[in-house]
């Protein structure tokens, strides 16, 4: 999608939503206000800002689809035709960062428009989500997730409820400073279960690790419980 598009998608956006669903204009409204006086060429050259803004223009148009529906039955028939990570998404996690206060909103912006986000990661974290999903369960990823969040992936299995997971590779001296702040936020978003993975690159078979661990926890983390692995 061309910059000029997601411009005029976001104001058509901010129209519809006006009358449907308040919290989700504000937020159109506080993104376009952010990117309307860029020039397309410029806005054109920050990749993750053009992946953000194509990611959650999506989203919002699929808020906006939830909205329209008229009776409970067709919201149940829509949203199980969700992965759990999608419902999740879509059903709690979502409509949470529309109606909220984000203390990182503001700053993740900036950093999106400055540059300094250039998710090192993202290879990596595809690379998982294909793993798991070839391996029965269900993965999925947003920038939102991300930056507000603490949340690289959401993964589930077996079980109905996803679990929220952040990956670091940081050395271990910076780890539990990081897991405080990622509980912290998981908490504060009311993220009732976390995973927190440190893990060594330059290990053999890690990949295969990291997705088993996040397979298994998915199912049987319980409740309440962050937990933090170091492999």
């Amino acid at each position: 999608m061309h910059p000029q598009q997601i411009k005029e998608k976001l104001k058509s956006l901010i129209e519809e939503s006006s009358t449907i669903d308040r919290s989700l204009a504000i937020k159109l409204n506080q993104i376009n206000n952010w990117i309307k006086d860029a020039k397309p060429g410029t806005l054109m050259s920050k990749r993750f800002v053009i992946l953000f803004l194509q990611q959650f223009i999506r989203d919002a148009e699929l808020r906006l689809d939830i909205k329209r529906l008229t009776s409970e039955k067709e919201r149940q028939d829509f949203y199980e035709s969700m992965t759990p990570p999608e419902r999740y998404w879509y059903g709690e996690l979502f409509p949470k960062w529309l109606s909220d206060n984000d203390p990182k909103f503001y700053i993740w912006r900036k950093k999106l428009r400055s540059g300094e986000f250039n998710q090192e990661d993202e290879k990596l974290i595809n690379l998982i989500a294909n793993v798991i999903n070839l391996n029965g369960g269900h993965a999925l990823q947003r920038y939102i997730l991300d930056l507000s969040m603490a949340s690289d992936i959401m993964v589930s299995s077996i079980q109905e409820q996803p679990l929220c997971i952040q990956l670091t590779s940081q050395s271990q001296e910076f780890t539990q400073t990081k897991s405080d702040a990622w509980e912290n936020t998981l908490i504060s978003w009311g993220i009732e279960r976390g995973l927190f993975l440190s893990f060594n690159p330059g290990k053999s078979n890690f990949i295969n690790q990291i997705v088993s661990l996040a397979l298994d926890n998915s199912d049987n983390l319980k409740s309440g419980i962050y937990k933090k692995i170091n492999l």
